[in-house]
Protein backbone atom coordinates (compact mmCIF):
# COMPACT_ATOMS: atom_id res chain seq x y z
CA UNK A 1 0.00 0.00 0.00
CA UNK A 2 2.72 2.49 0.98
CA UNK A 3 6.45 2.40 0.37
CA UNK A 4 8.90 4.76 2.05
CA UNK A 5 11.20 6.59 -0.36
CA UNK A 6 14.41 7.42 1.48
CA UNK A 7 17.23 7.86 -1.04
CA UNK A 8 20.77 7.19 0.16
CA UNK A 9 21.71 10.74 -0.84
CA UNK A 10 19.65 12.05 2.11
CA UNK A 11 20.23 11.62 5.83
CA UNK A 12 18.17 8.76 7.27
CA UNK A 13 14.88 10.15 8.62
CA UNK A 14 13.94 9.75 12.25
CA UNK A 15 10.21 9.36 12.88
CA UNK A 16 9.08 10.24 9.35
CA UNK A 17 9.65 9.27 5.71
CA UNK A 18 11.31 11.59 3.20
CA UNK A 19 8.69 10.44 0.73
CA UNK A 20 5.86 7.93 0.76
CA UNK A 21 4.68 6.28 -2.46
CA UNK A 22 1.00 5.39 -2.12
CA UNK A 23 -0.91 2.90 -4.26
CA UNK A 24 -3.76 4.24 -6.40
CA UNK A 25 -6.90 5.18 -4.54
CA UNK A 26 -8.98 8.17 -3.55
CA UNK A 27 -7.09 11.22 -2.26
CA UNK A 28 -8.41 12.64 1.00
CA UNK A 29 -7.29 16.09 2.11
CA UNK A 30 -7.81 16.54 5.85
CA UNK A 31 -8.24 20.14 6.99
CA UNK A 32 -6.08 21.39 9.83
CA UNK A 33 -7.26 19.83 13.08
CA UNK A 34 -6.59 21.29 16.50
CA UNK A 35 -6.87 19.81 19.98
CA UNK A 36 -10.56 20.34 20.49
CA UNK A 37 -13.41 17.94 21.06
CA UNK A 38 -16.87 17.53 19.56
CA UNK A 39 -18.08 20.64 21.42
CA UNK A 40 -15.23 22.77 19.97
CA UNK A 41 -13.57 22.96 23.38
CA UNK A 42 -9.81 22.60 23.69
CA UNK A 43 -9.07 19.47 25.73
CA UNK A 44 -6.22 21.14 27.64
CA UNK A 45 -3.98 24.17 27.75
CA UNK A 46 -0.98 21.82 27.42
CA UNK A 47 0.73 20.82 24.17
CA UNK A 48 0.82 17.01 24.43
CA UNK A 49 -2.91 16.55 25.17
CA UNK A 50 -3.75 19.01 22.39
CA UNK A 51 -1.44 17.10 20.01
CA UNK A 52 -3.14 13.82 20.95
CA UNK A 53 -6.62 15.22 20.31
CA UNK A 54 -5.59 16.91 17.05
CA UNK A 55 -4.05 13.67 15.78
CA UNK A 56 -7.09 11.71 16.96
CA UNK A 57 -9.29 14.15 14.99
CA UNK A 58 -7.20 13.56 11.85
CA UNK A 59 -7.40 9.79 12.27
CA UNK A 60 -11.18 10.05 12.82
CA UNK A 61 -11.60 11.89 9.50
CA UNK A 62 -9.50 9.26 7.71
CA UNK A 63 -11.48 6.45 9.35
CA UNK A 64 -14.81 8.08 8.42
CA UNK A 65 -13.61 8.09 4.79
CA UNK A 66 -12.95 4.33 4.96
CA UNK A 67 -9.23 4.46 5.67
CA UNK A 68 -6.84 3.62 8.47
CA UNK A 69 -3.83 5.52 9.84
CA UNK A 70 -1.61 3.61 7.41
CA UNK A 71 -3.35 5.37 4.52
CA UNK A 72 -2.02 8.77 5.64
CA UNK A 73 0.78 9.84 3.32
CA UNK A 74 1.60 13.32 4.61
CA UNK A 75 1.29 15.48 7.72
CA UNK A 76 2.00 19.15 8.20
CA UNK A 77 2.21 19.98 11.90
CA UNK A 78 1.98 23.62 12.94
CA UNK A 79 3.11 24.55 16.46
CA UNK A 80 3.20 27.89 18.22
CA UNK A 81 6.37 27.02 20.16
CA UNK A 82 9.05 24.79 18.61
CA UNK A 83 11.08 24.65 21.82
CA UNK A 84 8.06 23.43 23.76
CA UNK A 85 7.43 20.79 21.08
CA UNK A 86 11.04 19.60 21.30
CA UNK A 87 10.87 19.50 25.11
CA UNK A 88 7.79 17.26 24.89
CA UNK A 89 9.02 15.07 22.03
CA UNK A 90 9.12 11.89 24.12
CA UNK A 91 5.51 12.29 25.34
CA UNK A 92 4.32 13.36 21.88
CA UNK A 93 6.08 10.33 20.37
CA UNK A 94 4.22 8.02 22.76
CA UNK A 95 0.89 9.58 21.82
CA UNK A 96 1.81 9.36 18.13
CA UNK A 97 2.69 5.64 18.30
CA UNK A 98 -0.50 4.88 20.26
CA UNK A 99 -2.59 6.31 17.41
CA UNK A 100 -0.39 5.68 14.36
CA UNK A 101 1.63 2.61 15.29
CA UNK A 102 4.93 2.45 13.43
CA UNK A 103 3.59 4.20 10.33
CA UNK A 104 5.61 7.34 9.58
CA UNK A 105 4.36 9.43 6.65
CA UNK A 106 6.19 12.33 5.08
CA UNK A 107 6.02 15.16 7.63
CA UNK A 108 6.85 18.80 8.08
CA UNK A 109 6.87 20.74 11.35
CA UNK A 110 6.31 24.48 11.07
CA UNK A 111 6.51 27.01 13.89
CA UNK A 112 3.89 29.75 13.51
CA UNK A 113 3.25 32.95 15.45
CA UNK A 114 -0.32 31.95 16.28
CA UNK A 115 -3.22 29.74 15.22
CA UNK A 116 -6.75 30.84 14.39
CA UNK A 117 -8.39 29.52 17.57
CA UNK A 118 -7.31 31.21 20.80
CA UNK A 119 -5.39 28.79 23.01
CA UNK A 120 -4.60 26.31 20.24
CA UNK A 121 -0.95 25.21 20.44
CA UNK A 122 -0.86 22.73 17.56
CA UNK A 123 -2.69 22.11 14.29
CA UNK A 124 -2.25 19.04 12.07
CA UNK A 125 -3.31 18.69 8.45
CA UNK A 126 -2.96 15.54 6.41
CA UNK A 127 -3.28 13.93 3.02
CA UNK A 128 -4.34 10.30 2.76
CA UNK A 129 -4.91 7.85 -0.07
CA UNK A 130 -7.95 5.74 0.69
CA UNK A 131 -8.38 2.47 -1.26
CA UNK A 132 -11.41 2.37 -3.51
CA UNK A 133 -14.15 0.08 -2.21
CA UNK A 134 -14.12 -3.36 -3.84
Amino acid sequence: MARAIDPPSLAPPKGYANGLLMEPGQILFVAGQIGWDRESTLVSDQLTPQFEQALRNVVDVVTAAGGTPEHIGRFTIYVTDKKRYLAETKAIGGVYRALMGKHYPAMALVEVADLLEDGALVEIEATAVIPRPA
